[in-house]
C-alpha cells in the first residue's frame, strides 16, 4: 500500500506553532472576567429588587435597571463567544463534536465567522447603550446623544462591511487551496468555486458523467479519482450557505426520499428519540462518527438512514447510498481493475457513506473482506451509516471471520440505535386487509 509522506516540519516550525499556547492564559483571564460580570449582574439585580420592594423605583428606573442587566448578559455572551470560539479557532480543539450541549455556531466557526459574530454582538451591545441614553434623555446631554448615535452607526457600518467582505475572503481561500478543499491533486489547477457546482467534488462529477452516459448503474463501479491516498483524517470543506442541497440529495443515490419528519417514531419499541433528534442535526458527520441502525425488517432502518443522509446533504455534505451488496460489487470491480486503493481514496470525497442491508444475505469471504476494507479505510477518517438486521455480535453469521474486527472499528465511534417491533409494512398490509 503506497502512502504519501508529509514533508518534515522543522524544529523552528514546531516551536512557532507551540507558541499558540501562550494565548491559553488569556482565555482563562477572560473566564475570570466572566465571573466579574456574574457578580455585577446579581448586584444590579439585588439593587432593582430592593428599590422595588421599598417603593422607590420609578418606571424609568426599572427600565434603565433592566437594560443594565441586558447589557451585562450581552457582554457575557460576547465573552463566551470569544473564549470558546477563539480558543477553538486559534489554540486547540475543545472536542465538543457530538456533545448534546454544543453551541450551534461552534460547529462551523472559523476566524471569519467569529469576527462577524463578534461584530454583530458589539452592535447589539451598542444598541442597548444607545437605548439607555434615550430612555434617560432628560439626564443626557445632546452632545452625548449625538456622539452615541454616531458611534453606534459606525459600529453598524463596520459590521456590515466585515460581513460583506467575509464572503469574498472565504471564496479567495477556496481558490487558493483547491487541493485541500476539494480533494484535487496539488499543483493541478481546478475550477473555481464559482465554476464548480456547490458541494460538487471531483468524484461526484465522475459519477454523474458516467451515470449520464449509461456506463454505470447506481451503486456500481465508478471511475477512480486520480489522487494519492491521504495519510490522515480527511478534512472536508463546509460548502457554506451557497451549496445546492437539492443537487447533493440527487447525487446521493437514495432509492427514495425519506424525511425524519415522516418517520412514525411511535411504532418501534424502545426507540431513543433524544438520540434520534441529536443525530438529526448531522453533527456526527463533521465529528467523523458512525451510526448503526439494528433491528428486524420493516422497523424503519432504511428510512432513518436515508433521512439522516438527507439532513447531511442539507448541511452541505456529499453523501453516497448503496446496499452492502452494491458496495462490495463496486469494490470488487475496482479490485479486478487493480485500483481498489484508488477507489477507496475516491470515496474519501464523500464525508458520509450509507451501507444498507448488512446481513440480509450472507456475503462470501471475498465480499466480506472488501466490506471490511471499506470500514477500516474510513475508521476515524469519515462517517458511515450502516443498517443491519441483527446485533453486531452476530455479524459473524453473515460476514464470517472478519466480522469481529469490522464491528469493532464500526462501533468504536458510533451511535448504535436499536429498533424493535413488528414490520411496519406488514402491519400496514394487515390493517388494510382488516378494513
Amino acid at each position: 500500500m503506497r502512502t504519501v509522506q508529509n514533508p518534515p516540519t522543522t524544529t523552528l516550525g514546531y516551536a512557532l506553532f507551540a507558541t499558540r499556547w501562550l494565548q491559553a492564559p488569556l482565555y482563562f483571564g477572560l473566564v475570570a472576567a466572566q465571573g466579574v460580570y456574574v457578580y455585577k449582574f446579581f448586584k444590579e439585580l439585588w439593587t432593582l429588587i430592593r428599590m422595588c420592594l421599598g417603593g422607590h423605583a420609578s418606571e424609568t428606573f426599572v427600565m434603565l435597571a433592566v437594560l443594565k442587566l441586558v447589557d451585562v448578559v450581552m457582554i457575557a455572551n460576547l465573552l463566551i463567544m470569544v473564549i470558546v470560539g477563539g480558543y477553538e479557532t486559534f489554540v486547540s480543539r475543545i472536542g465538543l463534536q457530538g456533545h448534546r450541549d454544543q453551541p450551534e455556531w461552534l460547529s462551523h466557526v472559523n476566524s471569519n465567522v467569529l469576527k462577524v459574530k463578534l461584530a454583530t454582538a458589539i452592535v447589539g451591545i451598542s444598541s442597548v447603550h444607545l437605548l439607555q441614553m434615550f430612555v434617560d434623555v432628560h439626564h443626557t446631554s445632546r452632545h452625548a446623544l449625538l456622539w452615541g448615535t454616531v458611534i453606534h452607526m459606525a459600529f453598524i457600518v463596520s459590521a456590515a462591511i466585515l460581513a460583506y467582505m467575509s464572503g469574498p475572503m472565504a471564496a479567495h481561500a477556496d481558490r487558493a487551496h483547491p487541493a485541500r478543499l476539494h480533494g484535487e491533486p496539488a499543483g493541478e489547477p481546478g475550477p473555481t468555486p464559482a465554476e464548480r457546482p456547490a458541494g460538487h467534488r471531483p468524484q461526484q462529477r465522475a459519477d454523474d458523467l458516467a451515470a449520464h452516459a449509461g456506463q454505470r448503474t447506481p451503486g456500481g463501479p465508478a471511475a477512480p479519482l486520480p489522487a494519492p491516498r491521504r495519510a490522515g483524517p480527511v478534512e472536508y470543506a463546509h460548502d457554506g450557505p451557497g451549496f445546492d442541497a437539492e443537487q447533493l440529495v440527487r447525487a446521493a443515490g437514495f432509492p427514495a426520499r425519506k424525511l425524519l419528519e415522516d418517520f412514525d417514531d411511535r411504532h418501534p419499541r424502545g426507540l431513543d428519540r433524544d438520540t434520534l433528534a441529536r443525530l438529526g442535526k448531522a453533527d456526527f458527520v463533521a465529528a467523523r462518527r458512525n451510526v448503526v441502525f439494528v433491528g428486524p425488517p420493516g422497523t424503519g432502518k432504511t428510512h432513518l438512514a436515508i433521512a439522516l443522509g438527507v439532513r447531511a446533504c442539507r448541511s452541505g455534505h456529499s453523501v453516497r447510498f448503496a446496499t452492502a451488496a452494491d458496495w462490495t460489487a463496486r469494490l470488487a470491480a475496482a479490485r479486478a481493475a487493480g485500483r481498489l486503493d484508488a477507489e477507496l481514496t475516491a470515496l474519501d470525497d464523500h464525508p458520509l457513506l450509507i451501507v444498507d442491508e448488512v446481513g440480509y444475505a450472507p456475503l462470501d469471504a471475498a465480499a466480506a473482506a472488501l466490506l471490511f476494507r471499506l470500514v477500516a479505510h474510513r475508521y476515524e477518517r469519515a462517517s458511515l451509516i450502516v443498517t443491519g438486521d441483527r446485533p453486531l455480535g452476530r455479524w459473524d453469521e453473515v460476514l464470517g471471520p472478519c466480522a469481529p474486527a469490522l464491528a469493532d472499528r464500526l462501533a468504536h465511534h458510533a451511535e448504535i440505535v436499536r429498533l424493535d417491533g413488528d414490520s411496519y409494512r406488514t402491519r400496514g398490509a394487515t390493517s388494510a386487509w382488516a378494513d
